[in-house]
């Protein structure tokens, strides 16, 4: 039998890859990089790091916890974990930090942490309206926090951004795909995510590699004219190749 091995599509789940090695920096995120790579030098003891959905933020709590050798919790969570135990034990960061958050769990163990000289990293999405915290003396250490921003994608993040997607689902797709990909769709970290879902998913369905087939067809359904010869100038890539006649 003659003719190239067809590339077999597994629904294997995504594995994010959030080592110090595997961030992306960019103009939009370098300023909250710099800062938790600044640590133990920081300004202020507490540093809230905010930003859209899929931006990095949990990316960049383990990147701290690997540096700081801090123990991570969700905000949700941080009652049950017990404040006081936390601040004891060493650096912390606090995960989704918003409303609905245990806001006296959260005072105490800034309160704590203070007293311990222990620095804490809070990570927040941008609240609309802005999340002002019902306890005053929570709200004013708050302020009193470094705040740190994680904006939107650039052209060259998104297209890294696409390409680690990619990589962390173990699936191989045309190098000119990101671009591709990244020029045409919604500029945003949560689309990226889920674009990257949605052509893994039509990948799966049709039994076949990613294409620039499939990708023109998962971007008009989401009602983008994407024309399927619209690559970049020297993709050899061609839909013969997997459906030779």
């Amino acid at each position: 039998m003659t003719g190239r091995p067809e590339q077999l599509a597994f629904d294997l789940p995504a594995t994010p890859r959030l080592g110090l090695a595997d961030w992306i920096v960019s103009a939009c995120n370098r300023a909250a990089f710099d800062t938790v790579m600044r640590w133990p030098d920081w300004p202020s003891p507490v540093v809230v790091v905010a930003g859209p959905e899929g931006s990095g933020k949990s990316h960049l709590a383990r990147i701290f916890a690997e540096r700081a050798a801090a123990r991570l919790v969700a905000a949700e969570a941080l009652g049950e974990a017990g404040p006081l135990a936390l601040a004891a034990a060493g650096p912390i960061g606090v995960e989704d930090v918003g409303p609905g958050t245990d806001e006296r769990a959260l005072f105490h163990l800034l309160n704590a942490a203070r007293a311990a000289g222990v620095a804490v990293l809070l990570t927040a999405r941008p609240s609309r309206p802005a999340w002002v915290p019902e306890i005053a003396d929570l709200a004013s250490r708050l302020r009193a926090a470094q705040p740190v921003e994680l904006a939107e994608p650039d052209d060259e993040l998104l297209e890294s951004l696409i390409e680690k997607l990619f990589a962390d689902r173990q699936t191989r797709v045309d190098p000119s795909l990101p671009g591709y990909l990244a020029r045409r769709m919604e500029r945003s970290f949560a689309e990226a995510v889920r674009l990257v879902e949605a052509l893994d998913r039509a990948s799966l369905a049709a039994k076949r590699p990613i294409t620039r087939a499939i990708a023109a067809q998962v971007l008009a359904h989401d009602g983008v004219d994407a024309d399927v010869t619209a690559f970049d100038e020297g993709d050899e890539t061609d839909e013969t190749e997997n459906n030779p006649s």
